[in-house]
């Protein structure tokens, strides 16, 4: 009988690397099967100081640019060790607007005692909060909405605010009209106040935990890109054609420019207007107030054009030059126009 032929050393070697590496995968993948199998631990609180703090937004409504407020209805919770607080009751909303029709409510009388020795408390509060909205970047300007929380009694020396494990959640039924809703975050830091209070057992300054609920919110570009940049296209399309009529019309071509220059300017009357309702009065140009001035900037360039080259004679050799010049100047006009929109846009959205 033939014998067995005896393995290499480095093919031995190469069968027990594979044999470790398939049990260690194996062990691996068996780790991560466990611990998705097991449930998130809540984040405890690790001394007597810290306030564990999260939230439930469960809805947001009536957001008024003009008053630079909206109305939040979200549930707030704290867990803590200290018996001898309750955060809960010395809570306190710090951008509050119309304070007085603001609806506060305990979900419990006192607080929770919990198994492990914690306390828990949740309050629910109903009401308008503001926070500045700036809007130079409109109609692709980015908003938060903020929700800005302190302990009204105590320092951030004697009470700390911790994120819980799931800090923050959105109702799924929150349907804000004409904003797209982002995914919300808890911040967390410490306040100074450069003062005291008149409390002279402190220093001259003091800080306070402030826990924020930011909600993130942006328009939907596409259909808002349509409905504000389609008009004044097509009136600047028009306007390009004015140097592509033969110079010989000269009445026409000065008749067209004025119409489109009247035109574009009742379109931002129009618009004016129509965002006055909602929008605040500011002291700064917006993004679409930059491309309307582009817009009309190029309506007078074309003009000028029109108006330079009526000076030019009527023969037919003239013409045929000033229809050449003309076709380079609205393409050069044309080029200045693309390229400063294209520039005040990619400064507003950051590009």
């Amino acid at each position: 009988m033939p014998t067995a032929r005896p393995q290499k050393p480095a093919a031995l070697c190469i069968r027990y690397i594979v044999l470790f590496l398939g049990i260690w995968a194996g062990a691996a993948l068996m780790s991560a099967i466990s611990s998705l199998a097991e449930p998130v631990a809540a984040t405890a609180p690790r001394d007597a100081r810290e306030v564990i703090v999260g939230a439930y937004i469960n809805d947001i409504q009536e957001l008024d640019f003009r008053t630079q407020s909206y109305s939040v209805d979200v549930y707030v919770w704290f867990r803590w060790r200290d018996k001898n607080i309750d955060p809960s009751k010395s809570l306190e909303f710090m951008n509050r607007y119309a304070p007085n029709a603001h609806v506060r409510d305990q979900i419990y009388e006192s607080p929770k005692a919990l198994p492990d020795g914690t306390f828990y408390a949740v309050v629910r509060n109903q009401g308008r909060f503001s926070t500045k909205l700036a809007i130079g970047n409109y109609p692709f300007d980015k908003q938060e909405l903020r929700i800005e929380l302190e302990d009204s009694e105590l320092g951030s020396g004697l009470l700390t605010y911790v994120p819980d494990s799931n800090a923050i959640t959105l109702s799924p039924e929150i349907y804000l009209p004409g904003f797209k809703i982002g995914q919300p975050r808890l911040q967390i830091r410490d306040n100074l106040y450069p003062t005291n209070f008149g409390n002279p057992t402190v220093g001259a300054t003091e800080n306070y935990s402030r826990a924020t609920l930011i909600v993130p919110i942006e328009r939907p570009l596409t259909a808002l890109a349509v409905k504000t940049f389609l008009p004044i296209l097509l009136i600047m399309a028009c306007a390009g054609l004015i140097l592509w009529i033969r110079p010989a019309y000269i009445d026409s071509r000065v008749g067209l420019s004025v119409t489109a220059l009247l035109t574009l300017l009742l379109t931002l009357v129009a618009l004016q207007l129509a965002s006055g309702r909602f929008q605040p009065d500011v002291d700064y140009l917006t993004m679409i107030d930059k491309i309307y001035l582009a817009s009309f900037a190029f309506i007078i360039l074309i003009l000028l054009r029109v108006v330079r080259a009526s000076w030019r004679g009527d023969s037919n050799g003239s013409e045929a030059a000033i229809s050449r010049t003309d076709r380079i100047w609205s393409a050069v006009i044309a080029l200045l126009y693309a390229s400063t929109v294209a520039v005040i846009i990619s400064i507003s959205v950051g590009l």
